[in-house]
């Protein structure tokens, strides 16, 4: 395993980190600024709208998918060092270069799942940066960590599928700019209990659809991801042409969409870890406590020491997990993306923790991102299945080789 960056990731880095430097970074202020100002706080700044130019301009565009003929055509392990810069501001980065959750995954499933005339309504505007999407599986009153729980109807009538149900924490749902959602639902009660869902593509404005209010996440509202929401479904009525595949297909589909999500989260942490990193230092070395900057106590050397050790075997193991997704796929990658999306947000937790105690007061206001970003990185430790559904699906691989022996 060859984790060097080869010489077009390195060019590509090096212009996206002189982006962030003296674009991005400048503009988080601004993009506070606006929200406050707008309408709508999810609504996107109009300083985003020139960095996405930027953007573009600079070919930082759509770095994410893998193929030529709709992105970049990186790989993912030339994509992960990219990934990572975009997490040192994830509210403005993702979204400037147009690889923000969950429009990625929604571009991947379209791409691959989506018919001609999907792909032309839906994907080609997703990849212009047109317009915005959600991904609509999670149930409030079911465990959604289990899919196959989901129980929000999708019903054949005649030439239709009727849709009833309630969906929340909806990502992107709370941007004016999302156009479309692709919701899973149950169109089979009585088939097995994998081939009992599909997905169906709802454009906004489709009667019966309502965004009944924001979700916050520790009090916050989640820009990076356009905004979670709770979304009622009343007797929604759409085209048969607007299903996604074939019925019966949805829970395969959304375990392809996830796959990579999950990579990309913990690309983007180790970002945020960095950029936690180098706001400990800055701190450390500029405030004097006690006699002395905190740079000489000896816990707060110990923090950043045992931070860069976390951050380096972390970003190992995502590079490993990038190369045998390119390698053997992602089948053979499962048990290591099960790996990072364990370790990677409960580390980069840790690591924020201790930042935001550095800072003092300062860590849990709104002066710096910390407090943000601890928000964001522990709900990832939620986010495309907890720690537990992981845990348990990585120890039953494990296990099983052993169980199988004893069997004989």
């Amino acid at each position: 395993m060859d984790f060097g960056h080869d010489a077009r990731t390195e060019e590509l880095r090096t212009r996206l980190r002189d982006f962030l430097r003296e674009r991005v970074h400048p503009a988080e202020e601004v993009a506070e600024q606006q929200r406050a100002e707008q309408d709508s706080p999810w609504r996107t700044p109009p300083v985003v709208e020139e960095l996405k130019d930027e953007a573009r301009r600079l070919g930082l565009w759509n770095l994410f998918l893998p193929d030529g003929e709709y992105g970049a055509g990186l790989t993912n392990l030339q994509y992960a060092p990219l990934a990572e810069l975009t997490g040192h501001s994830p509210d403005l980065a993702p979204t400037a270069v147009n690889c923000a959750a969950p429009d990625t995954g929604n571009m991947e499933l379209l791409r691959d799942f989506g018919s001609a005339e999907q792909r032309r309504r839906w994907l080609e505007p997703l990849l212009a940066g047109e317009i915005r999407s959600a991904f609509a599986m999670t149930e409030p009153e079911v465990a959604s960590s289990d899919a196959t729980n989901i129980t929000t109807r999708i019903e054949r009538s005649g030439d239709s599928y009727v849709i009833t149900g309630r969906k929340w924490y909806i990502s992107g749902a709370m941007n004016p700019d999302c156009a479309v959602f692709v919701v899973m639902g149950l169109t089979d009660p009585d088939a097995e209990v994998r081939r009992r869902q599909s997905m169906v593509l709802v454009p906004r404005d489709t009667p019966g659809l309502t965004v009944r209010r924001a979700m916050r996440v520790y009090g916050y509202e989640d820009h990076a991801h356009g905004g979670h929401a709770e979304v009622v479904l009343d007797g929604v009525r759409v085209p048969r042409d607007h299903l996604v595949g074939e019925e019966g297909g949805g829970f395969a589909i959304a375990q392809a969409r996830l796959g990579p999500g999950r990579i990309h989260h913990c690309m983007r942490l180790i970002g945020m870890a960095e950029r936690a990193i180098e706001l400990m230092c800055r701190r450390a070395v500029s405030r004097t406590a006690f006699g002395g900057p905190l740079a000489e106590q000896g816990v707060v050397r110990n923090w950043i020491a045992d931070a860069r050790v976390t951050v380096e075997q972390l970003r190992l193991l995502v590079l490993k997990t990038a190369w045998l997704m390119d390698t053997v796929g992602n089948r053979g990658a499962h048990t290591e993306i099960q790996a990072i999306k364990i370790a990677v947000p409960r580390a980069v937790v840790s690591i924020l923790d201790r930042a935001v105690q550095l800072h003092g007061a300062g860590g849990v206001s709104q002066d710096t991102p910390l407090a943000h970003l601890w928000a964001a990185a522990r709900t990832l430790q939620l986010a495309d299945g907890p720690d537990e559904v992981h845990q348990r699906s990585l120890a039953r691989r494990e296990l099983r080789p052993y169980e199988q022996e004893l069997r004989g």
